[in-house]
This record gives C-alpha cells, structure tokens and sequence, in this order.
C-alpha cells in the first residue's frame, strides 16, 4: 500500500520495472539475522552437519535477508559465510546454496564467467542467460560482471564466440531493444514479418544478420505480433523456419528468442522438465533456474509447468532429485500445485 511516507525512489522503480515479479522467495516475517547467523554457525558445527537447518533458513530468506545474515555471521563467527558453506557442504547441495548467496545479477554474471573460463566454452549455459534475460536484466549483469571480473562482458563473449552466433549474442549483450510502446504500428509489424521472410525461407542460404537486428532490436509485445504476421508470409511458423534455415548454436539461441518472446517461464518450465527427465539430471540447469529465478518469476514458471507437463514442479522435483539438494529445490519451490 503506497502512503505519503513511501520513499520517492521506490515510487520511481514502480513505473520503470518493465516485468512485475511472480517469486516464490519472499521476505521472512520477524527476520532476525543474527538469530540466523547463530543458528547457521551451530548447524555447520554440529557433528556430521546439520544440512537441514541451514536449507530451512537460506531457502526461505530473501536475497537481501541472506546478505545480512552473512554481515551478522562473520560479526559472531569471525569468518566468511561463504567460506563456512564450502567447508561444511559438498555437490549440488554446496553449488545451490553459494548460489543463494549471490545477487541474482552476481549470480548469473558467474555462471556466465565460468561458462567461458577454461578451455571450451559452455554454449548451452551462454544460450540461456544471454537468450532468455530481458533488457534490464542484461543491463544488470553487464554492471555487475564489470565489478566481480574487471571485464567487460561484451569483451569476454566476443573473446569465446564466433561468427554469426558471436554477432547475435554481443547484439543481446549490447542492449539495444526498444521499448515497447502503447502504439501498435501495423505497417512495421508487416515490414518485419516479410523482411524475416525474405531473409529466410523465401531466398536460397540466410541473411541471418537481417534476423539478428530485428530480434535483438525490437520490443518483445512488437516481436509477438510480428511472428503471428510472419505466418502469412512463410509455410512454416517462425520456430520451424528457424529449424529449417541455420543449424547448431546459432539455432539454439533463434529458438531460445523466440520461445522467450512467446512465453518465458513456459521455457524455463520446458528448461527444467528436459533438465531433470535427462539421464543422470543436469542437476547445474535445474540450480541454475531455480536460483536464478526464485526471486523473479519461478511462481509463474510453476502455473506454465504444470499447465504443460500435467503435473506439478514440486512432484517433478521429488521424483527426479534426492536427499538434502531435493529437499533445498522443493524448498525454493515453495509449493505443491
């Protein structure tokens, strides 16, 4: 409820946040951090670890509450949180929760550092974040990679990319999308719908630089409405041309685009279904969407999981993960639908 005491500023964010919020983290009520830090600093000293006190609190805490317990936790203990955690933890359970610990920019700035360090580059993890976050999102981690790794994040992926992949996720990177706009304009709709056309389908190879602009540049509301019209110009929908024109990464991320225009937590849904029905759980995509989206919208990615995939998140979760790493996921969850 906004009262003539609400801070201008909050006021202010009201009107620029582009995407309302849907998590299933919220803000404990009667938070004491340092009653947290005591008992996280107990659980780790416990013979044999005490995984679930830890999980009850971290999982339930928002990404600000966390923040100050581990401000109250080196106060009582004397050392880092994130240090106590690797020692005290091990595998998914340990990722997940130095997961938690981080900003959901700081978050995804690591995960996309570690996906291109080394040798080889992890595209599967660059396709997602990179294809799947909106403008504000990127303009977050864009800032906040510049702070953790000194670097410029578009430096880094032109560094480990080529071609026209590279040329499509620095367009991302760059940020260059319009505003959506309370005008509908028709003619621009209809321009863009045949412009994709004519550099697919409709000629021999791809002029996928054509495809790039218009997907990296153009407002998502105008993006939907200019696939419908595509279907009046080309056999085959937006997502089949795409299939039928490049190949390999450059594919993936296209697909990525489209089906994030469409409906991004139905993707993060599918995402997380394929993730977790895989042999041998990808347990680092179903980390990776679970905390990187439990603040954002993971309450709206359960309604689309369960609207396709007949069943719950939560049941998906118990039946494809185990011990203390599915009991932190449900957790997160935050419920059975």
């Amino acid at each position: 409820i906004l009262t003539a005491q609400t801070p201008i500023n909050y006021m202010k964010s009201l009107y620029i946040r582009t995407e309302p919020k849907f998590p299933t983290v919220v803000p404990a009520r009667d938070f004491d951090p340092a009653r947290d830090a005591a008992r996280i600093e107990t659980a780790i000293k416990t013979k044999g670890v005490d995984e679930q006190t830890i999980i009850d609190i971290l999982t339930r805490r928002s990404g600000e509450q966390r923040r100050e317990i581990a401000f109250e936790y080196e106060r009582i203990a004397k050392k880092d949180l994130n240090t106590a955690l690797k020692a005290a933890l091990s595998g998914p359970l340990e990722a997940l929760m130095l997961g938690l610990m981080k900003t959901t920019a700081q978050y995804d700035a690591s995960e996309l550092k570690a996906s291109m360090k080394g040798l080889g580059t992890d595209e599967e993890t660059l396709i997602e974040i990179v294809c799947s976050r909106n403008d504000e999102e990127l303009a977050d981690i864009k800032k906040v990679y510049k702070e953790m790794f000194k670097k410029d994040l578009e430096k880094d992926v032109a560094g480990d990319t080529s071609g026209d992949f590279a040329k499509l996720l620095l367009s991302l990177v760059q940020t260059k999308r319009d505003q959506p706009s309370n005008v509908v304009d028709y003619e621009k709709i209809d321009e863009d719908a045949r412009s994709l056309y004519e550099a697919g389908v409709k000629r021999k190879g791809t002029d996928v630089v054509t495809w790039i602009t218009i997907m990296s540049q153009r407002s998502v509301p105008h993006l939907q409405k200019v696939f419908e019209r595509y279907k009046s110009y080309s056999p085959y929908d937006m997502k089949e041309s795409i299939r039928k024109e490049v190949k390999g990464d450059l594919e993936k991320s296209f697909l990525t685009l489209v089906e994030c225009f469409e409906n991004r937590q139905l993707y993060f849904a599918n995402r997380l279904n394929e993730a977790m029905k895989s042999k041998g759980a990808k347990e680092k995509v179903v980390t990776r969407i679970m905390v990187s989206r439990c603040e954002v919208d993971l309450m709206k990615i359960r309604t689309e999981f369960r609207r396709q995939h007949k069943r719950s998140l939560y049941q998906t979760i118990a039946e494809h993960t185990k011990g203390d790493y599915q009991k932190a996921l449900l957790s997160l969850c935050g419920g059975d639908d």
